[in-house]
């Protein structure tokens, strides 16, 4: 009964804060509305992070350095195999900026040659032979 009586949220437009809004449909469950000034469309408490924990990213990056292979990690943890080859990935690049904007020689040197599992492709190895029609 209370709730009915209180005043309706005023919503503002993410980007340029006007309050001249409609409702546009639905995106999932959830209301969807559009600002009239800039045409920009936008839903109310979008989730903000979606994903796994930094966490569970660790013990995946862990198990990865310790030589575990990506599909071993997968039946492990229960994250996606691509998904623990893409984190492995934006550690490389994170650690190689790392490493080229630090000036300190007593730091190692990144090494040349590098070894990554599992991300061989075998394009070579199947040979299949083409029959070819001459009539």
């Amino acid at each position: 009964m209370l709730s009915s009586l209180q005043a309706p949220m005023e919503r503002t437009c993410p980007r340029c804060q006007s309050t001249q809004i409609s409702k546009n449909g639905f995106r999932g469950k959830k209301q969807n509305y559009r600002c009239r000034e800039c045409r920009r469309q936008f839903i109310d408490n979008p989730q903000s992070h979606r994903g796994y924990s930094d966490d569970v990213r660790e013990s995946c990056l862990k198990m990865y350095l310790n030589g575990l292979g990506f599909r071993a990690i997968e039946r492990v943890t229960g994250v996606h195999h691509t998904t623990v080859g893409l984190w492995v990935k934006q550690a490389d690049a994170h650690l190689q900026e790392q490493s080229v904007s630090t000036e300190d020689k007593s730091i190692a040197p990144f090494p040349e040659v590098g070894e990554l599992d599992e991300l061989h492709t075998f394009v070579g190895s199947k040979k299949q032979e083409m029959a070819l029609d001459r009539r």
